[in-house]
């Protein structure tokens, strides 16, 4: 719950804050960034707010790396009365405001953020001295001293644009690292070498229309769909999930038209289309810390898809099926990729991502870990492109060789996975939705072990 401060509470931090410099600038004898929030009204601490101050830090530590500036010291405070960052730099007082004004001046969030630089002295380095303008009003865009002197604006409608400003601002950061990350995975699956039968560096698989390069436009020309699904996830986060699942179709449509511009017309991404994109749509709906917990965001893909095997099969026989994956749950059951989102992606979350998370942890390489997700995952799900290559028949002997062989070793060497791919190869086999799933245990893992670009 939010809680309220007094005056005196902010007359006490201000206090400690100024104590706290001294104690710095004393220390060291260098030059001070001290970096807190500008947020009106009595509520100064809250997790929105912190991830706004979290992504000004992040702004700014940017900025030092860009110059090559390391900080000498770096000192973080949480309170009811608003987090707080002092940087002891080594570096010219005039330069370090350079950095904080690009900063402050870079987008509404900016105007947020206090970034005050002190001399060695404890004297404030002004903008006026970089020959700038003051800060901006954040809701008329004048001079902000005028407006704030002159009370020009309510608290209450300062805090409402502040808000906006924050959800839009993390909302935007939100939607574009999952994109960002999707098409991440995608790259890092079809890089993973050798994939028995799939397009990888070795070579392009059972596929004679396309390689690593085509892969990689198809992953390209997807980031906007990613991101749209994220924002469709947020847009609609407040209603029932299956609503959500509703508003991808379009976004689908046209994203498919996009992979196969890129691709000159090779489908290379259909299935990551479909999978990937209702797993961004989950993000969207769930608060960013949920994103580093799999099973919670593979449980909401499942209630935003629940009933869409019953729904896409009702009235299916045998005499009507037409497509291939509608023929293939007359005459066996199987419900393929809808089944697998609709049960929240168990061959993911059971077996993919618990294998690569095995090997990784053992000291397996990421593409070695990455190899025997794959395997693990065509050993213990159905794999309809395997089926659509060669038979039912055929696809349940690979599944018991593979069981066979993982049995043995979890993470085959490079020989025995390229003698695998040549006999796939051989025999014109590819597990292409498996492959769509080995992308989804990656986009897994990067959210749950990495501090990631947004905050």
């Amino acid at each position: 719950m939010e809680q309220e401060v007094s005056l005196i509470q902010m007359l006490d931090a201000r206090e400690r804050r100024v104590w706290h410099q001294q104690e710095l600038l004393g220390a060291y004898g260098k030059p001070l960034v001290c970096f807190t929030m500008n947020i009106a009204g009595p509520v100064k601490d809250s997790p929105l707010i912190r991830r706004g101050f979290a992504r000004g830090r992040q702004l700014l530590e940017r900025q030092f790396l860009r110059c090559g500036i390391k900080p000498l010291k770096i000192d973080l405070s949480k309170a009811v009365t608003g987090p707080e960052a002092f940087y002891v730099l080594d570096t010219e007082p005039l330069t370090i405001k350079k950095l904080t004004t690009l900063v402050e001046d870079a987008s509404p969030l900016g105007r947020l953020f206090d970034m005050d630089v002190l001399r060695p002295d404890g004297k404030k380095v002004d903008r006026e001295e970089l020959h700038l303008e003051g800060r901006k009003c954040l809701i008329c865009g004048g001079p902000a001293k005028v407006c704030s002197s002159r009370r020009v604006h309510t608290v209450a409608e300062l805090q409402a644009r502040t808000t906006a400003i924050l959800t839009e601002t993390m909302d935007t950061l939100d939607a574009a690292t999952a994109a960002r990350q999707a098409v991440r995975a995608l790259l890092y699956e079809v890089t993973t070498t050798p994939k028995p039968g799939l397009v990888d560096r070795r070579n392009s698989g059972s596929h004679a229309d396309m390689d690593s390069f085509t892969f990689m436009s198809s992953a390209a020309s997807l980031y906007p769909y990613f991101e749209a699904c994220t924002r469709a996830g947020r847009k609609t986060a407040d209603g029932p999930a299956p609503e959500t699942f509703a508003a991808l179709r379009p976004l689908g449509c046209e994203a498919e038209g996009e992979m196969l511009a890129a691709t000159h017309g090779v489908n290379t991404h259909k299935g990551a289309i479909f999978s990937i994109g209702i797993v961004c749509a989950a993000l969207g709906r769930l608060d960013r810390a949920l994103w580093a917990d799999p099973a919670r965001v593979l449980a909401e893909v499942s209630t935003m898809t629940a009933g869409l095997t019953a729904k896409d099969f009702a009235g299916v026989t045998a005499e009507n099926a037409v497509t291939a994956g509608q023929k293939l749950y007359v005459q066996y059951g199987i419900t393929g990729v809808r089944g697998q989102v609709e049960a929240g992606l168990p061959a993911v979350l059971e077996f993919g991502l618990p294998a690569l998370e095995k090997g990784l942890a053992t000291g397996y390489s990421l593409n070695q870990s990455g190899c025997g997700a794959l395997l693990a995952i065509i050993a213990n799900s159905t794999d309809t492109n395997l089926i659509a290559r060669s038979d039912r028949a055929t696809q349940l002997a690979v599944v018991e060789e593979l069981k066979a062989l993982l049995a043995r070793t979890p993470y085959p060497d490079e020989a025995a996975l390229r003698a695998l791919d040549d006999r796939f190869i051989a025999a014109n086999l590819s597990p292409g939705g498996s492959a769509d799933l080995l992308a989804l245990c990656y986009l897994l893992h990067f959210f749950k072990t990495e501090v990631l670009e947004d905050v």
